[in-house]
């Protein structure tokens, strides 16, 4: 599984990806901030990554409009970096042998524990 990190999200959630053995990329580094979500949307597809970002509204309606996309991960608090990188590892944990063709998972905080669904 290969990731593409939103602008909207910490680049140190790279690191996060790549301490548990995954490929990860933070949109800052293909030169891609500012880009609209749709040209955004185009590039994950093409290059087949999962998309993590806290933009729940506008990416879940851009990929429900493809026909196949490797996963979107959505981080539903918007909150500092150090809680985006224990968001995105809980979502790694639950990720963990699950396959995210053509699904989303939604990662929140309830009280001191992150909940994916």
């Amino acid at each position: 599984m290969r990731f593409l990190i939103d602008e909207c999200l910490h680049e140190s959630l790279v690191g996060v990806a790549h301490a548990t053995g995954f490929v990860a990329t933070h949109v800052n580094h293909l030169g891609l901030s500012g880009q609209p979500d749709r040209a955004l949307a185009e590039r994950i597809a093409k290059d087949e990554s999962t998309f993590v970002t806290n933009n729940r509204v506008d990416f879940v309606r851009l990929f429900a409009k493809m026909q196949m996309h490797a996963g979107l991960i959505i981080l539903i608090p918007n909150v500092v970096p150090a809680l985006q990188r224990a968001l995105f590892a809980g979502a790694l944990r639950y990720l963990s042998g699950r396959d995210l063709v053509n699904a989303a998972v939604e990662v929140s905080l309830q009280g001191n524990a992150i909940q994916c669904v």
